[in-house]
């Protein structure tokens, strides 16, 4: 079985998944601030490669935070020397969004949404994607 660790970068938050090969299915976990945070799930985790959410316009274009990510990226190649994947993440968070309103209308969340709930279950989604999809 391989592990998996899935990033949803964002210049304020960072959400993370973990997933694995066998069952094609990851959760949520911690939303982090910053770098030195996530190498210390990485080093905990130990996963056989990562994944980061590339961000990018509807008709596929770049964005602002497309630009980040990449810098992102390369500073995880850099520190981890680990395979860093790419995954497109267009509708990630409004599939995120969709999936915590529906837990709240029907019951299964009884507390309000925190801002890092949103981060990391598209973590989640953008790392089911990929690993519904990877040839490694």
């Amino acid at each position: 079985m391989a592990t998996y660790l899935a990033f949803d970068y964002g210049e304020k938050r960072i959400g993370t998944a973990v997933g694995d090969s066998i069952t094609g299915t990851a959760r949520p976990l911690a939303t982090l601030d910053g770098l030195d945070a996530v190498l210390r799930l990485i080093q905990d985790w130990r996963p056989k490669a990562l994944v980061v959410g590339l961000p990018l316009n509807e008709d596929g274009g770049e964005q602002a935070i497309t630009t980040k990510t990449r810098a992102f990226v390369k500073q995880l190649e850099a520190r981890c020397q680990l395979p860093v994947h790419l995954a497109d993440e267009r509708y990630s968070s409004r599939a995120a969004d969709d999936v915590l309103r529906s837990a709240r209308a029907s019951g299964a969340m009884n507390r309000r949404v925190r801002k890092g709930d949103r981060d990391g279950l598209a973590a989640k989604i953008i790392l089911e994607q990929w690993l519904a999809n990877a040839q490694e």
